[in-house]
């Protein structure tokens, strides 16, 4: 099955740029497509996750953190229905965050920030390395979104659903 990169804080605010197409046609050889100007890439051939790694490693002009999914994964978060009490609206932003590894601990949700008052970010469910949730198009949510490494005392990546939607597509399925 295909493997799923995501890295982390990359093309962001002018930090860590690079030109993910750019690094796709070098990993041709693996079929690596890339999704986006984040940093998500499928690999469709088959390849283990070190070798993937080292490659990654070696071809990225600067050190982030590297999460490496399995194709099946994604395919069964979009079996299935995390959003499905939460309204489908402009100025609401639809996402998943990945753990680099499954975390020790975690908060018990659904959990909102902040705490009190009109929330800008929602946590609705954990399931294993995949944090589903909302948050308002509002530059005060993203700094939520920030927290989540402390929060789960592990390196965290966020992408919107419309990513995980291309991402199954890639796969073939969606």
């Amino acid at each position: 099955m295909a493997l799923v990169v995501l890295l982390r804080g990359v093309n962001v605010g002018g930090h860590r740029t690079f030109r993910p197409a750019a690094l796709a046609k070098q990993l041709e050889d693996l079929g690596a497509v890339n999704i986006g100007a984040a940093g998500t890439f499928v690999v469709r051939r088959p390849v283990t996750r070190a070798r993937l790694r080292a490659e990654l490693v070696r071809r990225l002009p600067f050190d982030t953190e590297i999460m490496i999914c399995e194709g099946d994964e994604i395919l069964r978060l979009m079996s299935q229905t995390h959003f499905e009490n939460e309204p489908v609206r402009a100025d609401i932003v639809r996402f998943v965050s990945i753990l680099s590894k499954r975390p020790r601990s975690a908060p018990s949700t659904p959990v909102s920030f902040p705490a009190s008052g009109k929330w800008l970010l929602k946590i609705l469910e954990r399931d294993n390395r995949f944090i589903f949730g909302v948050y308002r198009r509002h530059m005060k949510a993203i700094r939520y979104l920030g927290t989540f490494d402390r929060l789960f005392g592990i390196p965290v990546t966020t992408r919107n659903w419309n990513t995980i939607t291309a991402i199954a597509r890639v796969l073939g399925k969606g």
